[in-house]
């Protein structure tokens, strides 16, 4: 067991809630005026799979759990199931609603390198590497006479019809630099 401020918690970390290990699926740092700062966290529960909503004071002492990772890439999607594959070809399945934050960029036989967290042997969430490259399937046409890249258009990306902001002189085909912390445009790759 290991000590975690709440403030530093972020997803996939795991911590302990009333004698049970959850999942954190989402932690928002929240500072409002006069108010102490909070982290809101949605987490999983591992033994039931139920779903809560906590609230922290930022700097209040979690206990957290230690975890194998192992790394793996992303083979497919079997309904309800993610499927990641280590270097020795085993699969591991984790639950689609554990990686919903993530599926926008998942395609199958992706060749990114994720890092997928064990509890007790269960495979229970994936960390994405910090910007991974897709091709860009359909963006409207270039502005003409902006070359400072500050204008920004819709684009979808090819595989998994996620829409994110590029800049204006992204087209049709382009690889771009996407950060899988923000969800958003870094650079173009061609």
């Amino acid at each position: 067991m290991s000590v975690k401020i709440a403030g530093d918690i972020q997803s996939g970390n795991v911590i302990m809630v009333e004698n049970a290990p959850v999942v954190v699926l989402k932690a928002v740092y929240n500072k409002s005026g006069r108010n102490q700062a909070v982290v809101k966290v949605r987490a999983k529960n591992l033994f039931t799979g139920r779903i809560s909503e906590l609230i922290y004071k930022s700097d209040e002492k979690l206990e957290g759990v230690m975890l194998d990772k192992k790394d793996c890439t992303y083979s497919y999607f079997a309904p309800p199931m993610h499927v990641f594959v280590d270097s020795e070809y085993v699969e591991y399945e984790i639950e689609a609603e554990t990686l919903a934050d993530l599926e926008k960029y998942f395609c199958e036989d992706m060749t990114d390198v994720c890092e997928v967290t064990f509890y007790e042997g269960r495979p229970i969430s994936v960390v994405l590497p910090k910007v991974i490259v897709r091709e860009i399937e359909y963006t409207e046409p270039a502005t003409r006479g902006d070359t400072s890249g500050k204008i920004t258009k819709t684009a979808v990306l090819k595989d998994t019809k996620h829409e994110l902001q590029v800049s204006s002189f992204v087209e049709i085909g382009d690889k771009i630099e996407i950060d899988t912390v923000t969800g958003e445009f870094k650079k173009r790759c061609n």
